[in-house]
């Protein structure tokens, strides 16, 4: 009986030589700028380092952390961000998606009128945002007071404040908007009209047919969205400096989180211990939690939608 002979060694190392040296100029980009800087981190966080002297710490960086009651402030309202801030922004968007599919007349309009707040630059566009819900003089608490409503102190109010952040999101949803659009325009019309021939109604065929067509985009804008919201920064930076009247003239300095930490994220208290204190080896701790919370999301996000595929 005869047999095949084994393919010989050299070809296969020649190929997978070949391949290496295609995929060179990735692996050396992955290593430059995401494994060294990963592995700094961590070496970092075991140090206490102010950019002058190192001195070998061990865990106690990590102990500071579980006493640091601004980092646990800030860890509270980074999550708040993740599980209100990105669900209304999700569902915002796809609402709208939706509604620019279903007009008849004007849906070029009202799709050009939510896109544009997300081409301004995100400091302009905060700024403006606060102006708009300024409790004196924005038109947002003028238009309330035709119904004798008294509008809130928007970024003033510890309790309105992180509201206030979620409504600046939805207002500048148009990108997530148009991927929706996009989605929901790719649907195939005989899903639905075959839906339609079983007796299924507008929200059965929603949930039975858009919803498992789209899934892969959902999946995109959820993930998206909640690394967005972990490295939540400039927006509640630039809203709570002009909410709060702060400027950075000699002698002054500006600690985040106004009014009363409640917009105070995990991204701008690491900027402070980082950039301002010069804690570098603390802030490689909080650089490290944020990275481990993206990546714990991130799985669980895709389990979740995993499930629901195939419970569907």
């Amino acid at each position: 009986m005869s047999t095949v002979p084994a393919a010989p060694r050299a070809p296969r190392r020649r190929e997978g030589l070949r391949a290496l040296l295609w995929l060179s100029p990735w692996l050396t980009g992955f290593a430059a700028f995401f494994l060294y800087p990963l592995a700094a981190t961590v070496y970092f966080s075991f140090h206490r380092y102010d950019l002058f002297t190192l001195e070998f710490v061990g865990l106690d960086n990590y102990r500071y952390l579980l006493a640091d009651e601004r980092a646990l402030v800030a860890i509270g309202n980074t999550l708040w961000l993740v599980a209100f801030m990105v669900p209304a922004q999700v569902l915002f968007a796809l609402g709208l998606a939706w509604l620019v599919t279903r007009l008849k007349a004007g849906a070029g309009l009202v799709r050009t009128a939510f896109y544009l707040p997300s081409l301004i630059p995100t400091v302009a566009g905060t700024v403006a945002f606060v102006f708009l819900l300024n409790p004196a003089t924005g038109p947002m608490n003028q238009f309330l007071e035709l119904f004798g409503i008294t509008g809130p102190d928007w970024f003033g109010d510890e309790d309105w404040a992180k509201p206030s952040l979620t409504l600046l999101g939805m207002w500048g949803a148009g990108n997530t908007m148009v991927i929706f659009l996009a989605a929901l325009l790719d649907v195939p019309k005989h899903l639905y009209e075959a839906a339609a021939l079983d007796g299924a109604g507008a929200w059965r065929q929603f949930r039975s047919v858009t919803l498992p067509t789209i899934s892969p985009v959902l999946l995109f804008s959820a993930v998206t969205g909640v690394i967005y919201a972990l490295q939540y920064f400039t927006q509640a930076m630039i809203a709570a400096r002009v909410a709060s009247g702060s400027t950075d003239s000699p002698g002054s300095s500006f600690v985040p989180g106004y009014p009363e930490m409640s917009t105070l994220t995990l991204p701008q208290w690491l900027f402070q211990m980082g950039f301002r204190d010069f804690s570098m080896g603390y802030a490689c701790v909080l650089a490290l939690l944020l990275f481990a919370a993206s990546m714990v999301f991130t799985l669980i996000l895709l389990r979740r939608f995993r499930a629901l595929e195939e419970a569907v």
